[in-house]
């Protein structure tokens, strides 16, 4: 049986430490409402904590708070109460960007640029000159698999397009840190995997990655750790594999089982006072079912030619 009662979260154990990417201490927002005495508390006294090196997944319902929270760490906006740090300075002081690199939820470009265009133009605003900038350029666009639409206006993108040029250009600095508010908004289930994957590489190469998702699937693929939000406060926090595990059950999945077995292994659990609970067909999911046929579809085409 799991425990559904909430959790609140510990406050932040080691402020000030460098290794810790995000520390958010008693972070509170209120946002007043104009002609009207009375405010909207967005954020109440929100502790959490980023490691080093993982992912984390910032979820809950629209207005739980989610993207108050990441611009009041990005300082974007300033806190009511409470403080956040950014690799163990405060998140409000300019030096702490340089580690950034950040994706709001419906990033704006300009449309009449270039892909590589607008890498040049972040990278430039980043301090990048010359050939640094020439090949940071060029590896962003490969990295994203944009190198054959560089010279494509963005009016002309997709969706998927332009938030994969939004991610390069939130990987133009290196960053320690990537902020990633709804990075799979809009996409297709292709383009979705294509951005989870570069996730896991940002992973791979020690990139610290905060992101707020309604994908819940997706968060449960790459996701070390996450937090929920309802009504500005944290509700349950820790690590994926914890907070999704039922107590007290395993589960067993056997291939090419006869049913002399599986009546064999129920009698077996009886016998030792175990319960089985429930006897299923293994199932896939949507999304990967989607990728599969779309894939088998693409190689009969290619094959037919």
């Amino acid at each position: 049986m799991t425990d559904s009662s909430p959790r609140r979260s510990e406050p932040a154990r080691r402020s000030g430490d460098p290794d810790l990417a995000v520390a958010v201490e008693g972070l509170t927002k209120v946002f007043p409402v104009p002609f009207r005495k009375k405010s909207i508390v967005a954020v109440r006294a929100l502790n959490l904590q980023v490691e080093a090196g993982e992912v984390y997944g910032l979820l809950g319902p629209n207005g739980s708070g989610k993207s108050t929270t990441l611009k009041i760490i990005l300082g974007l906006i300033s806190p009511s109460r409470g403080r956040t740090q950014i690799f163990g300075r405060d998140s409000s002081e300019v030096a702490t960007r340089q580690s950034v690199g950040f994706l709001p939820e419906s990033p704006y470009f300009y449309k009449f640029l270039t892909g590589a265009e607008t890498l040049r133009f972040f990278g430039k605003l980043c301090g990048l000159r010359g050939t640094n900038l020439t090949e940071r350029v060029h590896g962003l666009l490969d990295l994203v698999g944009l190198t054959g639409a560089r010279n494509q206006r963005l009016s002309t993108y997709s969706k998927g397009m332009l938030q994969r040029i939004g991610l390069a250009q939130a990987l133009i600095n290196e960053p320690a840190l990537i902020v990633l508010d709804e990075p799979t908004a809009g996409v297709d289930p292709a383009g979705s995997r294509d951005i989870r994957n570069l996730i896991l590489d940002l992973k791979k190469r020690g990139v610290t990655v905060l992101l707020s998702s309604h994908l819940l699937e997706q968060v449960q693929e790459i996701c070390d750790r996450v937090g929920i939000l309802a009504k500005g406060e944290l509700v349950r926090e820790g690590p994926l594999d914890e907070l999704i595990a039922i107590e007290d059950r395993t589960e067993i999945v056997l291939e090419k089982a006869s049913p002399k077995l599986l009546k064999e292994i129920e009698k077996l659990a009886a016998r030792s006072k175990a319960k089985v609970i429930e006897r299923r067909t293994s199932t896939t999911t949507l999304e990967r079912l989607f990728l599969e046929a779309t894939q088998e579809s693409k190689s009969s085409a290619h094959h037919a030619e």
